[in-house]
């Protein structure tokens, strides 16, 4: 088991928002603080600039994987900086949503343990599984 995440980054394709706003719903209704840009990123702010504040702030880095994510440049850009930072090792959760290759975005994602959310229900208790924190439905 693991400790909680202090702040996980969400990072995932804009295609994808619904179903993210949906995975951090869930995620804060269990105590698990979210980060992920169409939140957090308003109007004139330098979003590179947020994006990079909260890759050093989350202590967590999950990727919704999907074939629109894996055609992403920015979630590229954000898995890679997750990839090389220490502090991510072994605190990078891939979750399955669509069908995709995720060797396609990142190579190094094929060594590591992914949670289909199909169903939805049973990938996030698996998901928070990982922090010993119980499902409530």
């Amino acid at each position: 088991m693991n400790p909680k995440p202090s702040e996980v980054f969400l990072s995932h394709s804009h295609h994808d928002k619904r179903l993210t706003i949906r995975i951090a719903g869930e995620l804060r209704r269990h105590g698990v603080p979210v980060w992920y840009s169409e939140r957090h990123l308003v109007g004139a702010q330098q979003w590179l600039d947020q994006i990079g504040l909260a890759l050093r702030r989350c202590d967590w880095f999950i990727v919704v994987l999907t074939p629109e994510a894996v055609d992403s440049m920015w979630v590229k850009r954000e898995l890679s900086d997750a990839l090389i930072d220490r502090k991510y090792n072994g605190r990078i959760v891939p979750l399955v949503a669509k069908n995709c290759d995720p060797g396609a975005l990142a190579w190094p994602l094929t060594a590591l343990q992914t949670i289909s959310l199909r169903p939805f229900k049973t990938g996030i208790a698996e998901l928070l599984r990982i922090w010993g924190i119980p499902y409530r439905p």
